[in-house]
């Protein structure tokens, strides 16, 4: 039975083990310890047992703006609706949080959040301190093939 939890420091090395390949191959941009540390209250898990089989977070841009970062399950685990647990997560606790506006999400796979009610939209739109704090750090940046898409609140 797949559980969601907020994660722990004590959760680190696990989640760093988890998305080894997707930042090897720059699906995921990689993040150290140290940056997962000081946003680990933004992450929640999925986990089968005490198995870590997925997780993502949920980063807050401003009152108006949230996104969802980090999206992974584990090849083995997926096809079971453990994304879209995940992402459903993310999307009441920016609700909770009182997020007013979006759920930005920037993926290489649109239709798995089209599926969830999210819609593209232009990369220009997004706000611009993401691009310099995140995407600058990417090895695909400058030239990136990301769709940008929002869920409205």
């Amino acid at each position: 039975m797949i559980t969601l939890n907020k994660a722990t420091l004590y959760d680190i090395p696990t989640m760093q083990q988890l998305v080894t390949d997707k930042v090897a191959d720059g699906t995921i941009l990689k993040r150290t310890d140290d940056e997962v540390a000081t946003t680990i209250r933004s992450y929640v898990l999925a986990k089968d047992e005490n198995q870590l089989v997925g997780y993502a977070s949920l980063h807050i841009h401003s009152p108006r703006v949230a996104e969802i970062r980090s999206l992974i399950v584990a090849q083995t685990y997926r096809g079971q609706h453990i994304g879209e647990k995940l992402v459903r997560y993310c999307i009441e606790e920016a609700k909770t949080l009182g997020v007013e506006e979006d759920v930005l999400v920037l993926t290489y796979v649109p239709q798995f959040f089209e599926k969830i009610g999210f819609g593209e939209i232009p990369k220009e739109s997004i706000p611009e301190h993401k691009i310099w704090a995140d995407c600058i750090k990417c090895i695909h940046f400058p030239i990136c093939h990301e769709i940008a898409l929002v869920y409205k609140i």
